[in-house]
C-alpha cells in the first residue's frame, strides 16, 4: 500500500494510512522506539501505540525491550514471521549476498571474488544456489524468502530489470537481471544500478538520512553516482543517470572500457590507482595502498589526492546540475577519508556555483563497502507490501 495515495475521507482510510506510515517508517529505519516513530511519523504517542499493539497482534510488527539514553523503551520492528528478503551485489570483482529479515537485519551474508569478465548466467546461478545455502543456515524455507533486491555494476532499465548500456560490463550485455534470476528462484526481483542502491541506502538509513536530495558517489573498481531527488532516486531515461564515472576530464586521455578518452574512470578508480603506482611501489591491493598511505608513503599519499582532485571537478559539475543538500562518497577508495575528501572538498568549492548556503557538505558513507548490498535489500523491503497486516 503507498500512503502517498490515501486520503482521510473516513475514519478507516484515516487509520489505514497511519498504519501504513507506521509499517513504512520501521521498513525504512530499520528498528526504532515507540517514541522515535512517533517523532518520524508525527502521529502522536498515544496512537503510535495504538497501532503497534494491533499490528504486534496482526504479527506485523515485533516489539521488544531496550534502554534508550538510561530509560526502559519499547523497540519495534517488523517480525519475522512475514519472512526473509534477498539482497544482492554484483561489483566489478566481487560479489555479495545477504539475507535479511524484514526488519532489515542480516541473518547470513557471503562475499565471493568475480573474474574481470565474470558472466551473468553464471553469476544468476551462483545467487540462486548461494540464497537456497543461507535459507538452510537460518533454517528457513524456500517459501519464507519473499523478494530479492539486485545491485548491478552498470545502467538498469528500472521498468523490466534489463542492462541498457553495452561494454560497461562485459558478459552481462542486454540480460534482463529480474527475469533470469527470477525464473530460478520464483520470487520477484528487484534490480537497479549498484550505486543507485548505495544511494538508496545512505538516504534512507545513512549518513544522509535528513535529506531528501542527495548525491552518493560509489569509488571502487568503477566509478559511479546515485542521486536521490526529492526523496527518490532518480534513474533518467534508460537507467543511466549519474554515469559520472564516464564524464570526460581529459579528451586526450587514456582510452576507458566504454570507449571514450579521459573518463572520470580513468583517473579515480582502483585499478587506474594501483596502474600509476606500480613503476614505482610494484603490485599492490587497494588496501595496501590504503596502508601504505595512512604509514605515510608519499606516492600512496600523492595517487589518492589527485583522485580526491580530479573527482572534486565532475562532482562540481554534477552539484550545479542537481544541486543537492549533501554528497555522501562510499566504495573501497573512499576508505582512505580525509585523504581523498579534503582535495575533493577543495575542488568542489572552487568549481560549483557559489551559494548563500555554503559549500554542499561533502561526507563519507556511514556504511562504507556495505551501502550498496544494504540498498539491496532496502530495495526488496520497500516493494515488499505488508501494510495490511502481511506480505502479498
Amino acid at each position: 500500500m503507498s500512503i502517498d495515495r490515501l486520503t482521510p475521507g473516513s475514519q478507516t482510510s484515516l487509520r489505514e494510512a497511519n498504519r501504513a506510515r507506521v509499517v513504512k517508517a520501521v521498513q525504512q529505519r530499520g528498528a526504532l522506539t515507540q517514541v522515535e516513530l512517533a517523532g518520524v511519523t508525527g502521529l502522536s504517542p498515544a496512537t503510535v501505540s495504538n497501532i503497534v499493539k494491533e499490528l504486534t497482534a496482526a504479527g506485523v510488527l515485533a516489539t521488544s525491550p531496550t534502554s534508550r539514553s538510561g530509560r526502559r523503551a519499547q523497540q519495534v520492528t517488523l517480525a519475522r514471521a512475514l519472512g526473509l528478503v534477498g539482497g544482492v551485489h554484483f561489483g566489478i570483482r566481487t560479489l555479495r549476498v545477504a539475507l535479511a529479515d524484514t526488519s532489515g537485519r542480516t541473518v547470513a551474508e557471503q562475499r565471493m571474488p568475480l573474474a574481470p569478465d565474470h558472466r551473468a548466467d553464471i553469476g544468476l546461478d551462483r545467487v540462486a544456489l548461494l540464497l537456497e545455502e543461507m535459507l538452510e543456515q537460518v533454517d528457513a524455507t524456500r517459501d519464507e524468502l519473499l523478494r530479492v533486491g539486485v545491485g548491478v555494476a552498470a545502467p538498469i532499465d528500472p521498468a523490466d530489470g534489463r542492462v541498457t548500456t553495452r561494454g560497461l560490463l562485459r558478459g552481462w550485455d542486454g540480460v534482463r537481471v529480474a527475469d533470469v534470476l527470477g525464473e530460478q528462484l520464483a520470487v520477484p526481483i528487484d534490480v537497479d544500478n549498484d550505486a543507485n542502491l548505495g544511494a538508496l541506502a545512505e538516504s534512507r538509513q545513512g549518513a544522509a538520512r535528513e535529506f531528501r536530495d542527495v548525491v552518493y558517489i560509489r569509488v571502487s573498481n568503477g566509478v559511479g553516482a546515485g542521486l536521490v531527488l526529492g526523496g527518490r532516486v532518480h534513474h533518467g531515461r534508460s537507467g543511466a543517470a549519474g554515469e559520472i564515472g564516464h564524464s570526460t576530464i581529459d579528451e586526450n586521455g587514456p582510452v576507458c572500457r566504454c570507449g571514450n578518452r579521459g573518463c572520470l574512470e580513468m583517473y579515480v578508480a582502483a585499478p587506474s590507482l594501483l596502474a600509476m603506482l606500480e613503476p614505482t611501489h610494484g603490485t599492490l591491493s587497494m588496501q595496501g595502498v590504503l596502508d601504505r598511505a595512512a604509514a605515510g608513503d608519499l606516492g600512496c599519499v600523492r595517487v589518492l589526492e589527485d583522485s580526491g582532485r580530479h573527482l572534486g571537478v565532475a562532482v562540481a559539475n554534477l552539484c550545479n546540475l542537481v544541486d543537492p543538500e549533501i554528497v555522501v562518497v562510499g566504495g573501497q577508495v573512499a576508505a582512505a577519508g580525509e585523504l581523498l575528501l579534503d582535495p575533493l572538498r577543495a575542488s568542489l568549492a572552487r568549481r560549483a556555483v557559489p551559494s548563500d548556503e555554503g559549500p554542499v557538505p561533502v561526507v563519507l558513507a556511514e556504511f562504507g563497502t556495505q551501502s550498496e548490498l544494504r540498498g539491496a535489500v532496502l530495495l526488496a523491503l520497500e516493494n515488499v507490501e505488508i501494510a495490511r497486516g502481511g506480505p502479498r
